[in-house]
């Protein structure tokens, strides 16, 4: 019995102290430790907190690996996997950056996974058997209630944009978004919603002509609308804001009725994984109901599995939705958004309408206040 006890303590402190390291990695080892235990090393940009209950799961049904998470930046993720710098590769890769994981897999970085899991993966969500989207996760409208009290509710993009319009003045310094140029995230809307969307351009005129806050993650639109900075923010990760709205009953989020986004967290097996077969294992267990009913009851992102129906999978999101889901496509197409010509160009175009919004008459207010730093793109 003192000996389970202390193998236990000693597997929790190793937890503890992996996650409050400056690389944030949470490591579930094999007790008593062996040097011939087979070790997988995942790379996945997801925050401890929300991948933590299903790594836990997957370690309890498989002791008999050493697992280990680092938790990076998708940037990070692609740079580090490229890399020669020494340390120890990936055995599999898991990131929301969807363009730059299609690019590896399509690159011949990826193996193919030929479980029963793998074969029965809906087609709209795998790539060849190598690139698999385990989470479905829409991209919100996020405001405080005070705001639908003062101007009515946001329902979708088009009154999102009339409201942004109608209420300039009032709005000035009060709204966020992504800046497409500093954000992987926001670039990718961007691209898909000018694909999708004829009055996509109108929409960014109409930020601009807020002059609206420009960051980097949906993380510092939440902090600025739960502190009130700002009334309203547009294009936020929803598995994020719908987790945070739980402790901000003051926030509403809206996943917009007439068209919505949906983004995928894509993970592959690495060709270079030494050991394939932990690798498989986790994979296959990402896509078996046991696995995506973990990731549905027990994080905010979402489920694919079509087995699952609660709230939150794309089974309930279809039914609710229909063909306003957009889910960004898992294809070629996510190569031209990496294109540099294309890229160039696009930022252009988004900052060319977003000046002009700002730069565009003022109805009602004669003495414009100065642009916020965050403005430029």
């Amino acid at each position: 019995m003192k000996a389970r006890l202390l193998a236990a303590l000693l597997w929790l402190a190793s937890v503890l102290l992996s996650t409050t390291s400056k690389a944030e990695t949470l490591h579930y080892p094999l007790l008593p430790v062996r040097s011939d235990a087979p070790r997988l090393l995942i790379h996945g940009a997801l925050d401890p907190p929300l991948i933590a209950p299903v790594l836990e799961d997957f370690h309890r049904r498989h002791p008999h690996i050493d697992l280990s998470y680092r938790n990076l930046t998708t940037l990070e993720i692609h740079r580090a996997f490229l890399s020669d710098g020494g340390e120890t590769p990936p055995d599999v890769v898991m990131s929301s950056a969807m363009p730059w994981q299609y690019q590896l897999a399509n690159h011949g970085y990826a193996q193919p996974l030929e479980s029963q899991e793998a074969r029965e993966w809906p087609a709209w969500a795998h790539w060849r058997h190598e690139l698999f989207g385990i989470t479905f996760e829409p991209v919100v409208i996020v405001y405080r209630k005070e705001l639908a009290k003062r101007f009515g509710a946001v329902n979708d993009h088009g009154e999102l944009l009339r409201l942004l319009e109608r209420e300039r003045d009032e709005l000035r310094g009060r709204v966020v978004t992504y800046d497409p140029a500093r954000s992987g995230a926001g670039y990718t809307y961007a691209v898909e919603e000018a694909r999708l969307s004829p009055r996509y351009w109108a929409l960014v005129a109409a930020l601009g002509g807020v002059e609206a806050d420009l960051v980097g993650t949906t993380g510092e639109m939440l902090d600025g609308l739960a502190k009130g900075r700002y009334l309203i923010g547009y294009n936020l990760l929803g598995s994020y804001a719908q987790a945070f709205s739980r402790e901000h009953p003051e926030l509403e989020v809206v996943v917009p009725d007439d068209y919505a986004l949906v983004m995928q967290r894509l993970v592959f097996l690495s060709r270079s994984a030494g050991n394939p077969a932990p690798g498989q294992r986790f994979l296959d267990y990402l896509l078996s109901e046991a696995g995506q009913r973990v990731i549905g009851e027990h994080t905010p992102l979402g489920t694919v599995h079509p087995a699952l129906e609660g709230p939150g999978s794309a089974q309930a999101l279809r039914e609710r939705l229909g063909e306003a889901l957009r889910p960004i496509r898992l294809g070629p197409g996510l190569l031209a958004t990496l294109d540099r010509l294309k890229r160039e160009a696009l930022l252009a175009r988004w900052e060319l309408e977003f000046r002009r919004g700002a730069t565009s008459p003022r109805p009602h207010s004669l003495h414009p206040r100065p642009r916020s730093h965050h403005d430029a793109p």
